[in-house]
């Protein structure tokens, strides 16, 4: 018994460290040298306590570039709408945990380990800005376009474009689609926005797998 304790010390200090690190150490290690944008974009993410997304601001082009989501039923073409909201999750957990009431311990158990990935999409209205869930930058109009590209290469793809889940839904105003690749907590839903965000041009901690840790770094390096 007290072997399994030490044994169990021993990790929670390794993965410790591993989540400190991966704050401090920035990812790339070295500021690029770039050119002033001719223009700008102001992308948001999006967090809680244990998950960030990465919310869009739309005109034509990027609702045209989604143009799937309109098909399905939410409403990206509506007047009122000023941001797509993306992120990446589990499947078991993002389609089987709502609330934090209905928390149950096979999505948890999968999401620890090994699941499927889905991609989830929301609509919003305006966001207000400073508030401690929102953080914005600015990007160029080339690395918003590396940044379209990205998100768009992580929804799986049927013979019809991305691949819907049926039935699955928090609201009318959103839905699931299944995404490339598998989950787990390790490599979850914060260290896809990370490497979103890098591919906008922006600098993230080397390993990003909860929200504040995401946070901070960004606040360090960008």
């Amino acid at each position: 018994m007290r072997k399994l304790l030490r044994f169990l010390a021993m990790l929670v200090a390794a993965v410790a460290l591993a989540a400190a690190l991966g704050t401090l150490v920035p990812r790339p290690l070295w500021r690029a040298a770039a050119a002033a944008p001719a223009g700008t974009r102001h992308i948001l993410v999006l967090n809680n306590p244990i998950h960030t997304d990465i919310a869009i601001p739309v005109d034509d082009d990027v609702r045209q570039r989604f143009r799937f989501l309109a098909d399905a039923g939410i409403p990206a073409d509506a007047p009122e709408v000023r941001y797509i909201v993306f992120g990446r999750g589990g499947r078991a957990f993002y389609l089987e945990t709502p609330t934090w009431s209905e928390l149950k311990a096979v999505p948890v158990l999968k999401a620890l380990t090994l699941d499927a990935a889905v991609m989830h999409v929301d609509v919003a209205g305006a966001i207000t800005e400073p508030h401690p869930d929102v953080a914005g930058f600015d990007i160029g109009e080339e690395r918003f376009s590396a940044l379209l590209d990205f998100i768009a290469t992580s929804f799986q793809q049927g013979p019809n474009g991305p691949v819907a889940i049926e039935n699955a839904a928090y609201s009318r105003f959103d839905r699931f689609y299944e995404a490339n690749g598998h989950f787990n907590a390790l490599v979850g839903c914060n260290t896809w926005t990370a490497a979103a965000l890098r591919t906008a041009g922006l600098r993230t901690g080397w390993w990003n797998p909860l929200p504040v840790s995401l946070g901070l770094s960004m606040r360090f390096y960008n």
